[in-house]
């Protein structure tokens, strides 16, 4: 499929009539063709109202043909073919096997969604019947449904071009329930991003949806998605990004006449727990497990396990010395942008520099273009003194935290802000300890895991990705599974509502 660079506003190309940019490949720093136009306020504008205009169309599709609409964008993507993941590749420098991966996983994930809304169960149907006789005061008909909130503002992630882009999972939930869709496309990758944005709207021109169904915008700097964000049809947000630009735009959505909710991912370093009994046992193969973790597609996971926190003793020394001698093997890596890349350094010397700090192991050197593996060291007293050591560093770096006992290693743990996961790593002597803990933890992550790292996030109905804040901007919500639809929904009650003037699916209790 031929690129064109265009804006895809009311299922048709449109040249974007803001300034232009290109794609860099962030493996070689050369600009990429063909440029891409960015959008003016009047397209956004154009873009919102037509949203606005097919909302209550879409929102009302039979389940059967919302269902069949995901999956014509699933097929779509897969129909893409090789054209998708080279072009993936050269714009983010991801592996082969990564992009491809994360194809099988957008796809899955518009089908998982596909799934639950022929279910239905998400419509939270309910039905209280009336009661004349009731006294003092008669008994009203109620029933209730979940309604899609109207339409949504997507904003594409830099480090998964495609699982949390243009059809990843912000999208395929607001999609399932029935909010129209505008995507501001995420600048490091606007080819990859073009290619997925025709097959959605191939999807809707197929399945007979009103075109406004959804929108691609593109800019390369932040007017486009400040504009979306304050435009009063927009209901709400999905966004994954840094908590810099999540707070940004919670400001200009709290601050509208109307303000809406913002669901942004943001910041996170995933706590790991090392219990002294599991590091006795099994230090060394924790540690080369770890290092595996951090370093995994160059550390650039909102899942990536930024801080192990520790007893000091014999165990911990056998994990950092396994750990080292992975980590010293490791290859540099290429990372998605040269802005992330200069970052990482920046946040890995601000570590070397700090004076309560060490470093215990570095990878090995790369290009300009890649980033090092590091992993540092500091003791329980330095960390609760410096909060400034719980900042996210967004690559593969790690800090150790060495406590002396429990009740430091509780302390480190009562200091941390809010986090997507944290994992436990236990054996059967630690049980006791960490079921001390356990309700602790509960009020800082979404999700908890033994024995394993948060790399991997699972697509599924009991998967909550998600926390406390600065990890999310709601820790009731989750970005990834099907629960990820109630985002987008809000429930109305109908009271003594004659049967023909219920909605659909209402009327058949």
């Amino acid at each position: 499929m031929t690129l064109s660079g265009d804006l895809l506003i009311g299922g048709a190309n449109v040249r974007g009539a803001a300034a232009t940019f290109s794609a860099i490949n962030p493996a070689n720093g050369t600009s990429m063709e063909p440029s891409f136009a960015g959008a003016t306020k009047e397209q956004v504008e154009k873009a919102a109202a037509l949203a606005w205009d097919a909302f209550p169309l879409y929102k009302e599709t039979s389940l059967e043909d919302r269902a069949r609409f995901l999956e014509a964008v699933a097929e779509g993507i897969l129909a893409l073919g090789d054209d998708l993941v080279l072009r993936a590749i050269e714009e983010t420098g991801l592996p082969r096997g990564r992009i491809e991966g994360e194809r099988a996983r957008t796809v899955g994930q518009l089908r998982l969604f596909a799934k639950e809304v022929r279910d239905g169960r998400f419509q939270e149907l309910r039905f209280d019947p009336a009661d004349a006789e009731r006294k003092p005061v008669a008994k009203p008909d109620l029933r209730l449904r979940n309604v899609a909130l109207g339409p949504v503002a997507v904003f594409g992630a830099s480090n998964f071009p495609l699982a949390f882009s243009v059809a990843g999972g912000d999208t395929a939930s607001a999609i399932a329930a029935g909010c129209p869709v505008i995507v501001k496309a995420h600048s490091a990758h606007p080819g990859t991003s073009a290619l997925v944005g025709k097959a959605v709207v191939n999807a809707v021109a197929a399945c007979g949806l009103p075109s406004g169904t959804f929108a691609l915008l593109f800019d390369a700097g932040f007017e486009v998605g400040q504009a979306l964000v304050a435009d009063h049809r927009i209901r709400a947000v999905g966004f994954t990004g840094s908590r810099r630009g999540g707070t940004a735009l919670m400001k200009i959505a709290s601050e509208r006449k109307q303000p809406i909710p913002v669901y942004a991912e943001m910041s996170s370093i995933n706590p790991v727990i090392l219990y002294p009994n599991a590091l006795l046992s099994s230090g060394a193969d924790i540690g080369r497990s770890f290092a595996s973790s951090l370093t995994l597609g160059a550390g650039q996971f909102c899942t990536n396990p930024g801080l192990i926190i520790a007893i000091d003793g014999a165990g911990l020394a056998a994990f950092i010395e396994s750990a080292t001698a992975a980590l010293s093997e490791s290859q540099a890596q290429t990372m998605l942008t040269g802005g992330i890349c200069d970052a990482y350094r920046k946040g890995v010397a601000k570590l070397a520099a700090a004076s309560s700090v060490s470093r215990v192991a570095i990878g090995k050197d790369g290009t300009s273009h890649q980033a090092t593996a590091a992993l540092f060291e500091t003791t329980a007293a330095a960390f609760l003194a410096n909060p400034e050591l719980q900042e996210e560093v967004f690559g593969a770096a790690g800090l150790i935290v060495r406590c002396q006992d429990e009740e430091e290693l509780r302390r480190v743990v009562e200091s941390l802000e809010g986090q997507l996961t944290i994992a436990l790593h236990v054996d059967a002597k630690d049980v006791v300890a960490a079921s001390q803990i356990l309700p602790q933890l509960e009020l800082l992550a979404g999700r908890l895991l033994v024995n394993g790292f948060g790399t991997g996030v699972e697509v599924s109905p009991a998967m909550v990705h998600g926390g406390p804040y600065p990890a999310t901007s709601d820790g009731r919500s989750t970005s990834v599974g099907t629960l990820a639809i109630y985002r987008f929904l809000r429930p109305v009650s109908y009271q003594d509502f004659p049967v023909d003037l219920l909605p659909a699916p209402l009327k058949n209790f």
